[in-house]
């Protein structure tokens, strides 16, 4: 089986490695996986057969029968199917919002996602971002890069992308703070960065430069 590179993305709500991943891919010619999107199918689901976040079973058994698609990176965008049915609009919802943090952390559901997460990376070269990608997922990734900044600084960032008055930045702060702890203290997978990933704080970096140094790296370490 051929070789191909994989690069792994992690860091917390915020920092930037949707961004920086997208457009890494999609310069290098290779595929992404929004992890983050997967976690958002299982909670749609979820919430579409009415199961509760007190039956984890059922929604890891759930997650184990999902399909998830991705499509091809256009201008920064990419569509996801889930089963048969485009949902690239239905997982940014709200309800999937407030319900995706705890789907996220059900043991089963991490196993379940984990499986099709790694069968992307045998397909063809991959930029993948998330949570434990350079942990977990792809511990073996050529690179792993750990984006971070300071709370101030995403929580500004979430901000900007609001609606007007849909919530105050200092709610935003607030609910980052919270999203922090569940996502470093859960007991399966916790946010953490990998011995030998590069860290980069992007407080006052530009997000182009962010993009070119991953590229830099990538280039380094290319396979073959």
């Amino acid at each position: 089986m051929p070789r191909f590179q994989q690069i792994a993305i992690d860091g917390p709500a915020g920092a930037g490695k949707s961004t920086v991943a997208r457009a890494v891919a999609e310069r290098l010619g290779y595929t992404f996986v929004d992890t983050g999107a997967m976690y958002r199918c299982v909670a749609l689901a979820a919430l579409n057969q009415a199961l509760t976040l007190d039956q984890p079973e059922a929604i890891g058994q759930l997650a184990e029968r999902l399909t998830i698609r991705f499509g091809e990176l256009h201008e920064g965008r990419q569509r996801v199917w889930l089963d048969e049915d485009e949902v690239t609009e239905a997982i940014r919802t709200p309800p999937v919002h407030a319900t995706v943090s705890p789907v996220s952390a059900i043991p089963a559901v991490r196993q379940a996602l984990l499986h099709q997460q790694r069968a992307f990376a045998q397909q063809g070269p991959v930029v993948m971002e998330g949570r434990d990608i350079q942990t977990v997922v792809l511990p073996e990734a050529d690179v792993k890069v750990f984006l971070d900044a300071s709370v101030e600084e995403r929580a500004r960032r979430r901000y900007a992308e609001l609606p007007p008055e849909a919530m105050s930045l200092e709610q935003v702060e607030a609910n980052l703070v919270d999203r922090d702890s569940r996502d470093s203290s859960r007991p399966t997978a916790p946010l953490r960065a990998a011995p030998d990933a590069v860290r980069i704080d992007t407080d006052g970096l530009t997000v182009e430069q962010v993009i070119l140094t991953v590229l830099e790296l990538a280039r380094s370490r290319a396979v073959g």
